[in-house]
């Protein structure tokens, strides 16, 4: 099964072209197209990489890229909506969270094995989904078992009265089956017993570092010290023991050995870790007492993003063919700020722009996620029907503009909060009796949003 999915995925990424890529990432990001190809070329090469001679394919290191450019501009997204597209296990993290080793905060390693759970958690899914049918037959068959003893109990209270041969059992059997399978028994009450596992949870939460105890200390306890099993009687109707047998039936079909060995070959392959602020990191005054844990976290993070061995619960994973993706505005620090080894490690700078009037005038209408779609989708749970002039949107574009000017650049977050401020009324109103259409005119963009760019106080805390 394994090896199967392996073919699958390669197949996928075979058609997954770097012009293929930039266009099905078009559909969400607008503009940014130095980028686009970037992270193309850089998924691609993944592809490439599993594809050349196994002497040569453990040399291919992955071409790390850090993203220059301002808040909102879909830096993010643009990592985001690659991993999807590649399937990949994929996590953001924030490069400010972390610390150096002996300062309170987070330990740097914690992103791998973030990213090691996350993939066990998406691999374990994909599994139990695969043997779903097997699980629900199964299911079937002890529900059957549940129904045909209760209905010998009700025939007679002597059950040595109940006599049938083999073939009548049978066809009773598959009888009260079809009718489970046909929901004819949903509603019908019965009783099953199930093992109450009497171990107790122990769970580690802290900030200083305790992530290398990362092991499951409930199952250390439980072969340490044993505990009982009490069985434990409960109603249900049919409809939700299908779901309850169903869900036991398939966690038992699948194994954590493979679930581990698939999840780990994808991080150690196809993850993707997106280190967001890394200029937060960057020492920008070697004499500041602050720069020395900025350093330190930079220098901490040099063996991961090199390639390391990081010990998980689930085992070693080794860093050396996850791609990492960083991202900041470097407003005040510069790529050049970070220590050069760092640096060595991001081959690929990228610079995103930041977005105009005609950018904003697209991001709210051509992408498949766009926000003027997004709200008319939900004003349409309220069943009214919301629409937006052209000029209405070109004027919403110009003032998300004027303010990113005006104010500090927050790139197409600044579309939201204008919405927001025009659509206010509505949304609170809602449900309105009578109230069926609802027109945005450039005019009634212009009555709600120019007073608030007018007022510099306002604009400070509304827009």
């Amino acid at each position: 099964m394994e090896i199967e999915y392996r073919k699958e995925e390669n197949y996928k990424m075979e058609t997954l072209t770097p012009t293929e890529i930039v266009k099905v990432l078009d559909k969400y990001i607008i503009g940014q197209d130095q980028a686009k190809r970037s992270v193309a070329i850089a998924l691609r090469n993944r592809w490439r990489r599993q594809n050349v001679s196994p002497e040569m394919r453990d040399e291919i290191i992955p071409n790390n890229i850090i993203m220059i450019g301002p808040t909102g501009v879909g830096k993010t997204e643009i990592a985001r909506r690659l991993s999807n597209l590649a399937g990949a296990p994929f996590i953001k993290v924030e490069a400010s969270k972390f610390t150096e080793v002996g300062y309170v905060g987070r330990d740097v390693e914690s992103m791998v094995r973030e990213l090691m759970d996350l993939a066990f958690n998406e691999v374990k899914a994909e599994m139990i989904r695969r043997v779903q049918e097997s699980a629900q037959d199964i299911a079937f068959d002890r529900i059957t078992e549940i129904l045909l003893q209760n209905r010998k109990r009700n025939f007679s209270s002597d059950l040595s009265e109940y006599k049938e041969d083999e073939e009548k059992i049978h066809q009773k059997k598959q009888q009260i089956k079809k009718d489970i399978i046909l929901g004819n028994l949903s509603e019908q009450e019965i009783q099953i017993t199930e093992e109450d596992n009497n171990m107790p949870q122990f769970e580690v939460f802290s900030n200083i570092g305790l992530e290398n105890l990362d092991q499951n200390i409930s199952e250390m306890v439980a072969n340490i010290i044993p505990f009982g099993k009490k069985e434990q009687n409960r109603r249900m109707t049919v409809e939700e023991a299908i779901k309850y047998f169903t869900n036991k039936e398939a966690n038992k079909l699948v194994s954590k050995e493979k679930i581990v060995e698939e999840a780990k070959y994808r991080v150690e392959n196809h993850g993707i870790i997106f280190i967001d602020e890394i200029d937060k990191i960057a020492s920008t005054d070697k004499k500041s007492t602050a720069d020395v844990s900025r350093s330190g976290v930079q220098r901490d993070l040099l063996p991961i993003v090199e390639g390391s061995s990081v010990p998980t619960k689930y085992g070693i994973i080794n860093t050396a063919h996850v791609l990492f993706i960083a991202a900041g505005a470097f407003h005040i620090a510069k790529p050049s700020d970070l220590i050069p080894e760092l640096q060595g490690r991001f081959p690929i700078r990228v610079e995103l722009n930041s977005l105009t009037k005609d950018d904003f005038e697209k991001i709210l209408q051509i992408p498949q996620n766009a926000l003027l779609k997004q709200y008319q989708e939900l004003f349409q749970t309220e069943n009214v029907k919301l629409s937006f002039e052209q000029k209405a949107v070109s004027k919403i574009a110009e003032f998300a503009a004027m303010a990113n000017e005006k104010m500090e650049d927050i790139g197409a977050r600044r579309l939201q909060t204008i919405l927001n401020a025009i659509l206010d009324e509505y949304l609170f109103a809602m449900p309105k009796k009578g109230l069926k259409k609802v027109l945005i005119t450039s005019e009634l963009v212009e009555a709600r949003v120019k007073p608030l760019l007018e007022d510099e106080d306002l604009s400070k805390y509304i827009l």
